[in-house]
């Protein structure tokens, strides 16, 4: 038997867990009878209860985010089925991670939960688990000593029911997990650190504005990690900081502890080394400039998060923007150095249309970031962004990762249509392997959103699916795609009517007359069908109904 076992289910088995690892180097005494296992998403669910029921651990502590969460329900599911049987002990159940933190108590997860932390676990799990294993009770046992004990400890905030909501911990007092970083993690999976907790912004979609504030590991630990972290071998970073560069002097540091492997004498040897960074896109000063010009191409990936190009969206959600400012700085990063840059734009945020969002979308397109990662709202519980849901006809999936439905600017259509072309863009664009056709998918010196919002709803129709497409057949559709507009556009305003047996039934593009803009989305994103006597009809679904054209010389 286990007396501890940490456990999580990883979207891949590439992603390690650090908040698993902070919490076993955190459990003082009690570390060595502790245990940590980690399965993957698409790991057989036999694989990972199996192993679980012959450990019967005393303690199963499980950390909970938006995309396992329905894998840890179903894990826990079976759990208890096999529990009930006397297969194996029920231990005490306590989960943890910002998805659990702040579900219903009625919520199918916490249902099978005896405990919940919300909040940073390092301290109140130690502390949990002395109470549990020194008094001995027993799962379904009285548990009211332990509560008296919990409630008085001076890291708790509050108990209510199943809830325990923990104090911040002291950051420079906690213990470093990166020694519980096995080999094979640091050669073959990504290695997350981080160097600060918190963000400065407080964004109403984001559990951080919760609790507002950036906490600062200490800089001369973090900079010696670092370097131990790459003599051991590790090569694939990835800092969890929400605003890394919040504190340019500091960030300036740490960019040289991976400069000095990178242009020193004797640079890393074996798989190359890369790190990548989320910035803030308002805060690049010339001598942060300077350092990002030095990193090589291909080992500086950033991650700078616009999401709204809409002054008044910006200002209802709490994000500081600044457009023009945002821009300079994507081409300067476009045009300056060779990072990798991947720049985040949201769409149904409250207050923003259609045609607000295109406009944005496009002024992102035209800086040409790295990749453009098109995502849609979604209402993490605990979050702000609940308080415009009236005002503002906002209107969320309940079950994760409650993406936006609908809002009083966005209807159904719009963001089923929007959720599409993320899913082709992704597809087409940001995983490069269309490079050749892109310039003739989405012409140069014209706006993005438009034309391509018409190629996916082509392709939807086309596949009848956006997922599971092989590359060849999705390479043959796009050149028919191309070779259609290029048919179509070549006909001059003094050629005849199109031949109702030649072009029958087949889908195009339409409006060619109309200026490839945001503001003409409507006629420019509408995909038409060529019907009898030349006649452009629209589709069923698409953002005008019912609009005949006759496509001739008139």
């Amino acid at each position: 038997m286990i007396p501890i076992l940490l456990a999580t289910i990883n979207a891949k088995w590439i992603h390690p867990s650090l908040g698993l690892r902070l919490l076993k180097a955190n459990l003082g005494e009690y570390e060595d009878q502790a245990e940590l296992w980690e399965f993957a998403l698409r790991q057989p669910l036999t694989e990972q209860t199996g192993p679980l029921l012959a450990a019967a651990p005393r303690i199963l502590g499980l950390s909970v985010s938006i995309w396992n969460h329905r894998a840890t329900v179903e894990l826990l599911e079976a759990l208890d089925m096999a529990w009930d049987t006397g297969r194996s002990p029920r231990p005490f159940i306590i989960l943890g991670g910002p998805e659990a933190a702040y579900l219903e108590a009625d919520s199918p997860l916490i249902r099978h939960a005896d405990w919940v932390v919300r909040g940073e676990g390092e301290r109140i799990f130690r502390e949990l688990c002395d109470l549990l294993l020194r008094t001995g009770v027993r799962p379904g046992g009285d548990t009211g000593s332990i509560r008296e004990e919990l409630g008085a400890l001076p890291s708790v905030t509050r108990i209510w029911g199943k809830f325990i909501e923990s104090h911040p911990v002291d950051i420079p007092s906690l213990a470093s997990a990166y020694r519980l970083y096995t080999d094979e993690d640091l050669s073959h999976k990504l290695t997350y650190v981080e160097s600060s907790r918190g963000c400065p912004w407080a964004c109403a979609f984001c559990l951080s504005s919760v609790s507002p504030g950036l906490r600062l590991f200490p800089l001369d630990r973090v900079l010696t990690e670092l370097r131990a972290l790459v003599e051991r071998g590790a090569r694939s970073f990835k800092f969890l900081d929400r605003s890394f560069n919040q504190d340019i002097p500091r960030a300036k540091r740490i960019m040289e502890v991976f400069l000095e492997y990178l242009e020193g004498p004797k640079p890393a040897a074996g798989t190359p080394l890369w790190v990548h960074f989320e910035m803030l896109p308002s805060k690049f000063p010339a001598e942060l400039r300077e350092l990002l010009m030095r990193f090589p191409p291909g080992t500086l990936r950033l991650e700078i998060g616009i999401q709204t190009f809409n002054p008044q969206t910006a200002a209802l959600i709490g994000r500081p923007s600044k457009p023009e400012q945002e821009l300079e700085v994507l081409a300067f990063l476009r045009e300056k150095t060779g990072a990798l840059v991947h720049a985040d734009l949201i769409a149904g945020l409250p207050g923003e249309d259609l045609a607000s969002f295109a406009r944005g979308f496009d002024r992102l397109w035209a800086v040409r970031p790295g990749e453009i990662q098109l995502g849609i709202l979604k209402c993490l519980p605990g979050t702000p962004i609940t308080r415009h849901s009236n005002t503002y006809g906002m209107r969320y999936a309940t079950d994760p990762p409650y993406e936006v439905l609908e809002t009083s600017a966005l209807a159904v259509e719009d963001l089923d249509r929007i959720k599409n072309f993320a899913r082709f863009w992704e597809l087409i664009v940001n995983r490069g392997a269309f490079t050749a056709l892109l310039p003739r998918l989405v012409p140069e010196g014209e706006g993005a959103f438009s034309p391509f919002m018409a190629l996916s709803d082509w392709l939807l129709r086309r596949f009848q699916r956006n997922w599971g497409i092989d590359r060849k057949d999705l390479r043959a559709a796009l050149e028919e795609w191309i070779g259609l507009r290029h048919e179509l556009g070549s006909l001059g305003p003094s050629e005849p009517s199109l031949s109702s047996d030649k072009r029958k039934g087949t889908l195009v593009p339409g409006l060619f007359d109309c200026p490839n803009t945001a503001d003409n989305l409507v006629q420019r994103s509408t995909v038409f069908q060529v019907g009898a006597e030349g006649c452009l009809l629209t589709q069923e679904g698409d953002l005008r109904k019912g609009v005949e054209m006759q496509f001739s010389g008139s």
